[in-house]
């Protein structure tokens, strides 16, 4: 039996998401944020403290772009994901992991000094460098969303899941006034899939904490 551990907002919420989109049955455990403060009973599970965690069976896994791929590779789901045969299957590997590498690692510095620390800890300079750093590299997707639905084959696939958690915590740090038109539709198309609205509140309850918007200006 498959088991995920779950913060609300976080990057957790892409495992949950894929989860919903292939119909498996799982186990999940919603947590406070962050559970290595606010649960620590969780550090027996995950000793780093972090979120998502996923197991299944024997196997465990930290990185949430990982898990998209274990589960589509472990459970074959040919509609979100492509074989190594495909064109595009080098594009699609690279959408996949340049969420975290290239979107989610400016974003977790903004929401630090924005948020996470203490007032006396917070750096103003750092959360707006940072915020204009993560829309800049946004450069790549505006380009290729001039001309494409999704990312890859003209259809939803895992890569959509990734890359569109980082463009809606985008949205819940209040960016997303500064993405580029066809973005926008592309997060909102992402936004309306049946999926995504079953499962974007789960852990709300739970969660003890709420992003909040910054500005930039």
């Amino acid at each position: 039996m498959l088991e995920l551990w779950h913060c609300h907002n976080t990057r957790s919420l892409r495992v949950l998401w894929a989860l919903k989109e292939m119909q498996l049955k799982y186990t999940l455990h919603t947590l406070p944020f962050p559970p290595r403060f606010l649960d620590k009973a969780y550090l027996q599970t995950n000793p780093l403290g972090t979120v998502p965690f996923l197991k299944d069976g024997t196997t465990t896994l930290t990185e949430s772009s990982a898990m998209l791929l274990y589960l589509v590779e472990r459970y074959p789901q040919t509609h979100l994901s492509l074989p190594a045969t495909h064109p595009e299957y080098g594009a699609y590997l690279n959408w996949l992991f340049s969420s975290d590498a290239t979107l989610t690692f400016p974003q977790t510095l903004v929401l630090r000094y924005s948020q996470f620390e203490k007032p006396e800890r917070q750096q103003p300079q750092v959360v707006k460098d940072y915020a204009i750093w993560y829309l800049a590299r946004l450069k790549r997707l505006n380009i290729h969303l001039q001309n494409h639905h999704y990312l890859v084959d003209n259809r939803f696939t895992i890569a959509d899941i990734s890359v569109g958690y980082a463009l809606y915590l985008g949205e819940l740090l209040g960016l997303a006034k500064h993405y580029q038109p066809q973005t926008q539709a592309y997060l909102q198309r992402l936004k309306n899939r049946e999926s995504f609205i079953a499962v974007k509140d789960i852990g709300e309850k739970n969660s003890h904490y709420t992003i909040k918007p910054i500005d930039i200006t």
